[in-house]
């Protein structure tokens, strides 16, 4: 390839809406387009790069002897209404009519639809197990699309589907795509954690596990043993119950606490302990209003509320709302609220705690001297809050730690939820009946691909893995006056070219400046460096973009075989 017939439009300056690196470079460096919010184009560099990341995929998933299909992206209403799915999806789901007035909608995930193609054919246990993946375009309307790939409305996505007779062949198959995928984000050069995490709006009642691609631009946020192997996403990490030392029960009493909206106002103005306070939020959700508790230094975990009271999705409430439950932001308790009016979850720590400090639901108003149990009864009493840094490992006690990541993966064992509801049986060695036992498997391809600039970039622009780079080699004639070195460039790339490598040559009549910006700023992973002083020397001056070393290749000696090797290192 030629940069002069390249269709990779760089920019100077950084876009103003794009907020994270892999944005920034992938915009400036020519990969890719804003179509509308949260749509992009991918140009020809950006796509080179998606077809090498799904060509491991490919290769990957075949190996563990999944088939490859392509199902639809447009999907009836009916099967969704079949598995539930349809009214309880939520707001993400674009959905449409054709011009006779049937529903559908653009597949955000391919559950149903596999699962009506699945039982339609297989009738018996010697059919099973049967994996099946496809990689296709899926939509979901975000709220608030942002960070370019990392949270869009259109975005590419690997998905498959396993089918097995019964709950050994499930782990078998889990475990087959646990491995697979690790393969997967090896092989595309990411540092990355599997960690347990949420089911969420997929569902499914058992074990699931995200790939998380570390970066400090992450969304999501990892916690890990210092001592174990133990990995979890925040939201899904699990908390044993925080017991308080015996105390002997004290009146409740109201106080007044003028201006203190916030836990640190209410302790300092009381002078009271923040382990004896309790932190309130308030959400609304399609149940109604949701009152949460936890201790006064702690968070509350939101996707542990959603499961704890079996909502699809939760926001915070509006001010209006709470006046109609009888209370007041900055000042919410659980004394004396209607639980006809409002759902009250309860941390579990929260019960264990003695004369607490909480919001009297009144403005300038606080209780001190709250016990549960006699002072209030919760709707659900439940671990709500999130992990800390230092709290204890769930398997071996040792303090965990903190990280941010790129969530690129997730592997989830469905069991019979959509077997179940959606009549997809076989039939067993004894001619009875069974629902197949199932599991989903999801990769962000274009999210992979951020991520991986997210974890590979520095001030001059992008540092692509060799594995999954765009292209492996750029040769650069620094001089365009001089006829022997442009010649000798040419020769080269002819050369490289020949040898089956990925090589472009920076044609451009621009000054060697410009051309070594651009080059970094694409982030090829060997520059070649050809000009007058190559011809005098006899040697070629090699730069690897990752660690900025250079070196001199003789141009006498297979200097192609040198540059292969040169990418198997990198």
């Amino acid at each position: 390839m030629r940069v002069t017939k390249m269709y990779a439009p760089t920019l100077r300056e950084v876009p103003s809406e794009a907020e994270i690196a892999s944005h920034q470079l992938l915009l400036r460096a020519g990969f890719m387009r804003k179509s509308t919010n949260g749509m992009y184009t991918y140009l020809p560099l950006a796509w080179r790069v998606i077809k090498k990341i799904e060509a491991i995929i490919r290769e990957e998933m075949d190996n563990k002897g999944a088939q490859e299909i392509m199902m639809p992206i447009m999907q009836p209403a009916e099967i969704w209404q079949e598995s539930g799915r349809w009214g309880a999806y939520g707001a993400e789901m674009i959905r449409l009519k054709d011009r006779h007035g049937h529903e559908y909608c653009l597949g955000p995930t391919h559950e149903e639809m596999v699962t009506t193609v699945v039982k339609n054919d297989v009738r018996s246990y010697r059919q099973l197990p049967l994996n099946l993946y496809q990689i296709q375009d899926k939509f979901r309307d975000e709220r608030r699309p942002r960070f370019g790939l990392m949270r869009s409305r259109d975005f590419i996505m690997k998905d498959a589907y396993s089918f097995d007779r019964d709950e050994a062949g499930l782990e078998q198959s889990y475990q087959e795509m646990y491995d697979a995928y690790t393969k997967i984000f090896t092989r595309c050069g990411l540092n990355f954690r599997p960690v347990e995490a949420d089911s969420g709006a997929i569902g499914g009642s058992g074990a699931s596990h995200e790939f998380m691609v570390l970066a400090e631009s992450g969304e999501a946020e990892i916690v890990y043993c210092s001592a174990c192997d133990y990995a979890a996403d925040v939201e899904k990490a699990e908390l044993h119950t925080i017991t308080a030392p015996e105390e002997a029960e004290l009146p409740m009493e109201k106080v007044v606490t003028p201006d203190c909206k916030t836990i640190a106002d209410v302790c300092a103005y009381l002078q009271a302990p923040v382990d004896h306070s309790m932190k309130a939020v308030a959400f609304q959700s399609e149940k109604g209003l949701i009152l949460c508790f936890v201790r006064g230094d702690h968070e509350v975990n939101e996707i542990k509320v959603i499961n704890t009271v079996g909502v699809n999705e939760v926001e915070m409430a509006e001010p209006e709302l709470l006046a109609k439950a009888g209370t007041v932001g900055g000042y919410m308790g659980p004394v004396g609220m209607d639980p006809k009016k409002v759902i009250i979850v309860v941390d579990q720590s929260v019960m264990q705690m003695h004369n607490i400090c909480c919001g009297a639901n009144e403005e300038g108003y606080h209780y001190i001297n709250v016990n549960p149990g006699r002072d209030f009864t919760p709707t659900y009493v439940a671990d709500i809050r999130l992990m800390a840094e230092g709290d204890p490992c769930p398997h071996c006690g040792a303090p965990v730690k903190k990280a941010r990541g790129i969530e690129v993966g997730q592997v989830f064992k469905l069991f019979t939820k959509y077997s179940q509801a959606m009549h997809a049986t076989y039939l067993d060695e004894n001619g009875k009946e069974q629902p197949m036992v199932m599991g989903c498997y999801g990769i962000g391809v274009g999210r992979t691909m951020a991520a991986a600039v997210e974890q590979n970039n520095d001030k001059d622009g992008m540092i692509w893995p060799a594995a999954i780079a765009p292209y492996h080699v750029l040769v650069v004639p620094v001089n365009i006056k001089d006829e022997a070195s442009n010649a000798k460039a040419e020769e080269i790339y002819q050369t490289l070219q020949k040898a089956g490598l990925e090589v472009v040559i920076d044609d451009r009549k621009e000054r060697p400046g410009v051309k070594f910006k651009d080059a970094d700023l694409i982030g090829y992973p060997l520059r070649v460096v050809v000009g007058p002083k190559t011809l005098t020397t006899g040697e070629l001056e090699v730069k690897v973009r990752r660690t900025g070393e250079v070196k001199m290749l003789p141009l006498g000696s297979d200097y192609a075989s040198a540059l292969k090797e040169m990418l198997h290192s990198l």
